[in-house]
């Protein structure tokens, strides 16, 4: 079964004075373990895809399904909850709490959700040396470097264990030392614990890495390619 279904998902913004048709009639699965990207030029509804999927937004018309249960027309408060506890969010400008350790923010989720002490401890530590920070788990944002920042992000998005990673330009703000230990990382965990992850890019880093390649135009699907790539080895 797919972890990720839409339906003839359409949006359109200002539908009364001047239509934008944002998505028209996108009809997409993703399966568990996927590794892709969502590329285009600007304009293309890639990140509205992205922001429909995630219950970020809501669709004019047709349905988001995410393992199996169709969360299109959900209150707000319960696509909140929906949202915690099976989706995981990396966002192109980090979206850190700012007065919050690095270690505070990944942990933070983990509070919303009513974790145990204990085991929210461990977590954050285990994910925060999962991605390089061990040694900075006490920093604030304001003291880490914009490819350290998007780490921690990476760790926040891994800590409620969501079904699948939605990352929306995470690489725009890095330059290409940091982007490609961020995409290294970000590949480990796909290889290694089968996480899903789906991109929206410009970036060609991230289009090379990734094994399956959605391209979008004016709202709509122009081509849908699966690729083989080698995964890093370390």
């Amino acid at each position: 079964m797919s972890i990720v279904k839409t339906e003839n998902l359409s949006k359109v913004y200002n539908p009364d004075t001047v239509p934008v048709h944002a998505l028209k009639d996108v009809t997409l699965s993703f399966e568990q373990g996927e590794f892709t990207s969502v590329v285009g030029p600007s304009g293309s509804g890639k990140t509205t895809l992205l922001n429909m999927i995630g219950g970020l937004d809501k669709p004019t018309s047709g349905s988001v399904e995410i393992d199996g249960f169709v969360i299109t027309g959900l209150k707000d408060s319960k696509l909140i909850d929906f949202r915690l506890n099976n989706i995981g969010f990396v966002f192109q400008h980090y979206n850190l709490i700012p007065v919050f350790t690095a270690f505070e923010n990944v942990s933070f989720i983990m509070l919303l959700q009513k974790r145990d002490k204990k085991e929210l401890k461990q977590r954050a530590e285990e994910l925060l040396k999962a991605v390089g920070l061990g040694d900075r788990m006490d920093a604030i944002p304001s003291k880490m470097s914009g490819g350290q920042q998007q780490r921690v992000a990476v760790a926040r998005a891994l800590a409620s264990e969501p079904k699948f990673i939605l990352a929306d330009e995470p690489t725009a703000n890095l330059d290409s030392e940091a982007a490609m230990n961020l995409l290294d990382i970000m590949e480990v965990m796909n290889r290694d614990k089968n996480i899903t992850f789906i991109f929206s890019t410009h970036d060609q880093r991230v289009i090379d890495r990734a094994r399956r390649v959605i391209t979008m135009v004016d709202g709509a699907i122009y081509s849908d390619e699966v690729k083989e790539v080698a995964l890093v080895n370390n």
